[in-house]
């Protein structure tokens, strides 16, 4: 249990980072063998990994999603090649997620283009999920797992990655919460128009 003069002694260390540098610095955080907390705002060690996210990025660009999306076409093939998962259903998810915004972070934490919560992003081993590439790779593996597990049924497997597996095999199905029937029908809806185009 960590004593109330080790959280203070934290608060401050947090609060020196924070005030030497830029107010949208990251901080990152390790602990080493001996138990010992080190804080920074730059990432020098593998070690550190992300810790607190001082600034909540809100979309202000004007691209549409579909543009958006494109400049990170590179990395959705490749992520959809090493996985095996379609191309078209990768860009569906990152656009009912997050509109194609890299930064996005909603109010449950999730963040980055595919919206990974942080014990999915370990998982994963996503260090950075507001990296694009990170993120893609990271969020399109755990989507060709939630597919392998549901057999390949795509609404079964978008449902887990909106509610979760545990979810998904409680009610054999689709869970009846409105959130994940509207982002499955969104994600469907996007991938028909992706598979279309890509079929033109």
């Amino acid at each position: 249990m960590v004593s109330s003069r080790i959280k203070f002694l934290i608060a401050i260390g947090v609060y020196i980072i924070l005030s030497a540098s830029a107010a949208s610095a990251d901080i990152y955080r390790y602990r080493d063998e001996n138990g010992v907390w080190h804080f920074t705002n730059i990432k020098s060690d593998k070690r550190y990994k992300l810790y607190i996210k001082t600034k909540i990025y809100v979309k202000t660009n004007n691209e549409s999603p579909a543009a958006f999306i494109s400049v990170h076409g590179t990395a959705i093939n490749q992520a959809s090649e090493r996985f095996g998962v379609e191309s078209s259903l990768i860009k569906a998810v990152i656009r009912a997620e997050s509109a194609g915004d890299e930064k996005a972070t909603s109010s449950k934490g999730a963040q980055g283009l595919m919206q990974l919560m942080p014990d999915t992003a370990d998982d994963m081993a996503v260090e950075d999920r507001y990296n694009p590439e990170d993120n893609i790779f990271g969020g399109t593996r755990y989507l060709s797992m939630m597919l392998e597990r549901f057999n390949n049924n795509t609404q079964f497997a978008l449902a887990a990655y909106n509610a979760g597996p545990e979810s998904v095999a409680a009610y054999n199905g689709v869970p009846p919460f409105q959130e994940t029937k509207t982002f499955i029908k969104r994600v469907m809806t996007y991938y028909n128009q992706y598979k279309s185009e890509a079929q033109q």
